[in-house]
């Protein structure tokens, strides 16, 4: 009974223990891993992913997938550069015309997988391959550049402590947790997720919510490629390339399962986040071959899709025998 509580507590705790277990192996590779300076540039860097894993963990609870975020991104980063540049609009209603491209990605996304009923890889592979072919077409594939004001969102620091990329991750992941841990709506998305069929018999109304994840998902990809560019202040032809694959690693990692149901925003997909890049800074602390880099990183990937499949697994498993041991 012991053991079967030991294994039950690691299985859900498996991304702290996981987050505990690679601070302590970069820490001891690296001394210099242990300074705050590094820990500050480590939570700037990962906020923009972070912010798209959020959006990813809505996506997730109902058992979908959402591979659209990159080129929505540039997407959203090449009308943000048009806004800017030919239309000399300002900041503010450049940013609310990248947002909207967000939300534009995320309806399309809804309404192909809801009312059309294609499945979500289908559909958000589909986006995401004509996304990027609409970034390219409107910036005709060259590197676009952006005025300082944009530069000054990364550099600006909150109480002259906390840069601005943290702490728009910040609200984005209190905003999300409040919402799905304290809300009716919250509680109805986790239910679709865990049982589609069950929550309509339970009277939910399934499909608006899984549109709205999709929603959630496009919005958040649109601002953390507008916070990635704050950063950058340049945006190449592979801007956003690949980082749906990270955002997922990320919620995964930090406990969501892919097959719905299961997953917090805090602490979950803020330590996966975290833990991913914190790995990419200590591999560059310990000087690790650039080459190699990108296998590690894929690496990661499959361990969290294996480490979500065992968990899943072992977790059913227990509730099996629990349930019999009652019987």
């Amino acid at each position: 009974m012991q053991t079967h509580k030991g294994l039950r507590f690691i299985l859900r705790n498996t991304s702290i223990l996981l987050f505990i277990l690679v601070f302590v192996i970069f820490g001891i590779l690296s001394p210099r891993f242990f300074t705050a300076k590094n820990f500050e540039n480590i939570l700037t860097s990962a906020s923009y992913i972070g912010i798209i894993a959020v959006g990813m963990t809505f996506v997730l609870l109902t058992g979908g997938i959402d591979l659209s975020v990159g080129a929505n991104m540039y997407v959203s980063g090449a009308v943000l550069a048009v806004l800017l540049n030919t239309y000399n609009l300002p900041v503010s209603l450049a940013f609310i015309g990248c947002l909207a491209v967000g939300f534009v990605f995320g309806c399309f996304n809804a309404f192909a997988i809801t009312k059309l009923q294609i499945v979500p890889f289908v559909v958000t592979m589909g986006t995401l391959t004509a996304g990027r072919g609409i970034g390219l077409l409107i910036t005709h594939s060259y590197s676009q550049d952006y005025p300082p004001t944009i530069t000054s969102f990364s550099v600006y620091k909150l109480f002259n402590l906390i840069p601005l990329p943290i702490v728009t991750f910040a609200i984005v992941v209190f905003i999300a947790w409040l919402f799905l841990g304290h809300t009716k709506t919250g509680r109805q998305i986790y239910a679709v997720g865990n049982d589609i069929e069950a929550a309509k018999k339970a009277g939910i109304n399934t499909l608006p919510l899984i549109a709205s994840t999709y929603i959630i998902s496009g919005m958040c990809a649109a601002l953390g490629g507008f916070v990635s560019i704050s950063q950058l202040n340049r945006m190449n032809p592979n801007f956003g390339s690949g980082d749906e694959f990270d955002a997922i690693a990320a919620a995964v990692l930090g406990g969501a399962s892919l097959f719905g149901g299961i997953g917090t925003v805090f602490p979950g997909t803020v330590l996966g986040t975290v833990m991913i890049q914190m790995i990419q800074a200590g591999l560059v602390f310990t000087q690790v071959d650039l080459y190699i880099q990108p296998l590690v990183m894929a690496a990661i990937i499959f361990l969290a899709v294996f480490i979500d499949s065992f968990r899943n697994i072992q977790l059913k498993k227990l509730e099996r025998r629990h349930i019999m041991k009652q019987e």
